[in-house]
């Protein structure tokens, strides 16, 4: 299995922080939103390397901050060749650039870079290689209006995702969709054609809309939190729940 971490977003919503820094350099409790993410990548024995993909403001950022970074599993950074909001691949794009750059032809599990969760990754390939299929990490909600904001999903009795929505106003469940995803090494060759096909390359979760009436794709049922860092109030708000 091959992780790609994703960190060619330009964050404006966190300026003037990451003008000069890209977010998931930021740092929260002490170190680098990343190498949180990293340090869970590392308990995975199935994972033989790690791609960081980067846009070409802050690739050699990442390359900095990978060659001082001691890791049990070799990290490459990979540069999208991108240097706006304006002419950004998406997040799709980048996926498909990295399975292009990488020459990946195995799983993967693709992590959103500004993501800090609680949960451990261990269960979650547990989960994966149980139900040896597509994954895709979803919490539950008690709050009506929270869930509104993200992406909802609805699954069946098996943990199978039968429905994807974004952002709607009438949730048909109270379960949604973090971007971290498992995906089996036949599902990697998918991206190709679904960018073929015309289908937005932006967020991640457009291609799980796509996916899940293709073939079987399941939701695992984090335990524990998922914190995205998207606005100056929630970089404040994990800062503080993590001592910083």
């Amino acid at each position: 299995m091959k992780a790609i971490i994703l960190v060619a977003g330009y964050a404006t919503r966190l300026y003037p922080l990451t003008k000069t820094t890209p977010k998931p350099l930021l740092s929260v409790g002490g170190k680098p939103i990343i190498d949180y993410i990293v340090d869970e990548i590392n308990t995975l024995d199935a994972v033989d390397s790690i791609f960081v993909i980067s846009n070409h403001k802050f690739a050699e950022h990442f390359e900095r901050w990978a060659a001082n970074k001691p890791n049990p599993k070799p990290i490459t950074v990979i540069d999208d060749g991108t240097d706006s909001d304006e002419n950004k691949r998406g997040a799709i794009g980048d996926i498909q650039y990295t399975i292009e750059q990488g020459n990946i032809d195995d799983d993967v599990v693709i992590i959103a870079g500004d993501n800090l969760f609680t949960y451990k990754l261990k269960d979650y390939y547990g989960y994966y290689s149980e139900k040896k299929a597509d994954c895709v990490c979803v919490k539950q909600f008690d709050d009506p209006e929270m869930i509104k904001q993200l992406g909802v999903v609805l699954m069946d009795e098996n943990g199978r995702v039968i429905d994807l929505e974004e952002k709607p106003q009438k949730p048909k469940s109270n379960k949604a969709a973090f971007a971290t995803y498992m995906y089996t090494k036949e599902t990697v060759k998918l991206f190709r054609k679904y960018l073929d096909e015309g289908n937005s390359p932006d967020a991640p979760g457009y291609f799980l809309q796509w996916l899940h009436s293709r073939k079987p794709v399941y939701g695992y049922v984090m335990q524990g939190e998922c914190y995205d860092i998207g606005t100056h109030k929630a970089l404040e708000e994990v800062r503080r729940i993590y001592g910083e």
